[in-house]
């Protein structure tokens, strides 16, 4: 039965093959807007976690709290609060730390032969690469002992070695920082933007105690201050548990009473992702539910074409009632033709949702991501707008009454 419907709803299509075109359109085009706008949304989606990922995976950041003067808030990073020994203390006292590196920062003008290059200067503790999931592409990292000794040792990140060596080995040369020599011992991986903008491969890291001694000096108020710790928390650990007893034992160390606000900041860049992708993720739906508008405005036009369909066919329909078709047998082959329209829209549908991806990923330069979860959800959505606005008009030719259908002229 459905077979034979089947066949007639296509024979019937064939007849009138620029109205069925236009009127599949309206479905071809949503199907193919909520596949490219879902799959433009799912790219931004994963571009945002990459970007915070590749701070590192795990990672908290401690960094200076602020500080009053004459009833003035200075705003964060103006108090001079934590040092290197709060980063040590954490990585011996928290269990759940895995490392917990030290960092002072400045910006400087690196030299080298005849060409320069203003960046920024990162004094780092031996565990600031492990800290945050930084690898090498060439070379060695900073070691302990380079720290402990002071040593004139420098990693170059991939901006910087770009503009300094153009695509010669920068290993083994030798870059000056404020006049100071420093040699070469590695090449940092490529890590890209961050949320905000900054490229984190422009960049000069050397061990911490050089930077404080030789080029970006020591606060008069402690010799031991940093700028940021940034703390790796071994895997599969409670990030807010962690960050929980950060804090207390910061809070512990500084002597701040419970009346008191903190003196430093924490930020769990696990709560940014999170946030990050809830963003992401009410952008792919609304963006899928814009497209999903034409999918409606699609479904109408099958409604007004089948209603059409059913006022032209009035006397076949008599016809078939009269041979002893069944107001079933009517309502089954309006409603297979309407889903017909629907289901062969929604195939067409995916290739041009499926091609418009592709086409907004080369001309925008925009990461597209094909779930199959939204082609599924797509296409079953076409069928679904097949049966609901062929459903009136299917209804209506079945209940026609033969002998009036008949008379119809």
């Amino acid at each position: 039965m459905i077979f034979q419907a089947l066949r007639i709803a296509l024979r019937s299509l064939r007849i009138n093959k620029l109205r069925t075109a236009l009127t599949m359109l309206g479905i071809m085009i949503g199907v193919g807007a909520v596949i490219a706008m879902v799959s433009v949304g799912a790219g931004a989606q994963i571009r945002v976690a990459e970007q915070i990922q590749s701070l590192g995976s795990n990672l908290i950041i401690v960094m200076p709290g602020s500080r009053n003067t004459a009833g003035l808030r200075l705003g964060q990073g103006s108090q001079i609060t934590i040092t290197e020994d709060d980063a040590q203390a954490i990585a011996r006292e928290v269990p759940t730390v895995q490392v917990a590196a030290s960092t002072s920062r400045g910006t400087a003008q690196v030299v080298y032969g005849n060409l320069n290059w203003s960046t920024t200067i990162n004094g780092v503790s031996a565990d600031f690469l492990e800290a945050r999931d930084w690898g090498l592409d060439a070379g060695r990292p900073i070691l302990r002992e380079d720290v402990d000794g002071a040593t004139k040792v420098a990693l170059v990140g991939q901006t910087t070695a770009l503009n300094l060596f153009g695509e010669s080995d920068p290993v083994g040369e030798i870059i000056r920082i404020k006049k100071v020599p420093f040699a070469v011992i590695g090449v940092l991986s490529r890590k890209g933007q961050t949320t905000w903008g900054q490229d984190q491969d422009d960049i000069v890291m050397i061990p911490l105690s050089t930077a404080k001694k030789k080029v970006l000096g020591v606060s008069q108020a402690n010799s031991r201050s940093v700028n940021v710790i940034s703390i790796k928390v071994q895997a599969g650990e409670d990030m807010s548990e962690a960050e929980a007893q950060i804090r207390t034992l910061l809070r512990d160390r500084h002597r701040l009473q419970p009346y008191q606000e903190d003196d430093f900041w924490i930020r769990n860049l696990a709560e940014v992702l999170q946030t990050q992708e809830e963003a992401s993720a009410v952008l792919t739906y609304l963006l899928a539910a814009i497209a999903s508008v034409s999918l409606l405005v699609g479904g109408i036009g099958i409604m007004n074409i089948m209603l059409v369909s059913v006022t032209e066919r009035t006397r076949e329909i008599g016809l078939r009632m009269a041979v002893g078709a069944r107001a079933r047998d009517i309502l089954t082959q309006f409603l297979v033709e309407a889903v017909t329209l629907s289901l062969i829209g929604g195939i067409i549908g995916i290739l041009v949702g499926i091609g418009g991806s592709n086409v907004i990923s080369a001309l925008a330069e925009w990461r597209t991501v094909l779930a199959p979860s939204s082609i599924v959800v797509a296409f079953g959505f076409a069928a679904a707008i097949g049966i609901f606005f062929g459903f009136y008009p299917a209804r209506k030719a079945s209940r026609l009454d033969p002998i009036e259908a008949l008379r119809y002229e």
